[in-house]
């Protein structure tokens, strides 16, 4: 079974993409960085028998629509609200890192529009600015022309990766186009989330049940933003996966496919086949 594009249109006038297979209740995928919705194939693949699955390809992340400048996260709130009003039905919403930022603040824009949510580790700001002096020095370093430097420096110093990760990946930008290409997006991603500032109380009045997932092996940071959201919003369950990291819908599409789908048949009133 193969994915088809669908696409809709905002009030700017921007067109929305979204990758759809499959039938049934809605689920709502909102991919991470330096990633342009193909990290969630393998997850969505494992539900489509089950449900309606989407992958929106996330404006932050679109070529296309970046000729000017860096887009908010209000700007891409308005792509899913785009694209939720063109499938008119509550669907399960699910955001990995910076698109469970993503998912937060359309939770708290559509309130209506989504019958629960998974949110796999949102760097979301609880307390200093995520990126800070490391992004400016990130931005620093891409304005220069040296963006495996800019990589470097925003995975050691705001994601929190082990150095030689970090290091590693700022080598192989050069190699992998894909990198050089997505470099630039992460950073602005960063940015717009910064620019969110402390949103904890507006996180407070989602009124839906959510999945706070984590994975044991992922850095410290990513499971105290969870813990604030957990004392912040009314009904969450909290979910930790053994032996996983901050990539586990590309390791153990498996087990994250079993955790959404267990939660979409609770929360859309489907019995678990």
């Amino acid at each position: 079974m193969g994915s088809e594009l669908i696409t809709a249109t905002a009030l700017d006038g921007t067109g929305v993409r979204a990758f759809d297979e499959g039938r049934g209740p809605v689920i709502l995928f909102l991919h991470g960085g330096m990633d342009e919705g193909a990290s969630w194939k393998k997850v969505a693949a494992r539900l489509a028998s089950r449900f309606r699955v989407l992958r929106l390809h996330r404006r932050q992340y679109r070529r296309d629509l970046k000729a000017r400048e860096a887009c908010t996260m209000a700007e891409e709130v308005a792509h899913v609200r785009a694209l939720v009003e063109s499938i008119d039905e509550p669907m399960l919403i699910v955001g990995h890192s910076s698109g469970a930022v993503l998912a937060l603040e359309a939770l708290v824009a559509l309130p209506e529009a989504f019958a629960g949510a998974v949110l796999y580790e949102p760097p979301c700001v609880v307390g200093p600015p995520l990126g800070g002096e490391a992004l400016t020095r990130a931005q620093a370093a891409m304005a220069a022309g040296r963006p495996g430097r800019a990589l470097a420096v925003f995975l050691r110093d705001i994601v929190r990766a082990p150095a030689w990760t970090a290091w590693m990946t700022g080598v192989c930008v050069p190699v992998f186009p894909q990198l050089a290409r997505l470099a630039p997006h992460q950073l602005d991603d960063c940015e717009a989330i910064d620019g969110l500032g402390l949103r904890l109380d507006a996180y407070a009045r989602i009124g839906v049940p959510v999945v706070l997932l984590g994975g044991e092996r992922s850095p410290a940071h990513l499971g105290e933003r969870l813990d604030a959201l957990e004392r912040a919003i009314p009904e969450t369950e909290r979910v930790r996966m053994r032996r996983q990291g901050h990539a586990a819908n590309s390791l153990a599409p498996g087990k994250v496919a079993e955790i959404v789908g267990e939660f979409g048949d609770r929360v859309m009133r489907r019995p678990s086949r």
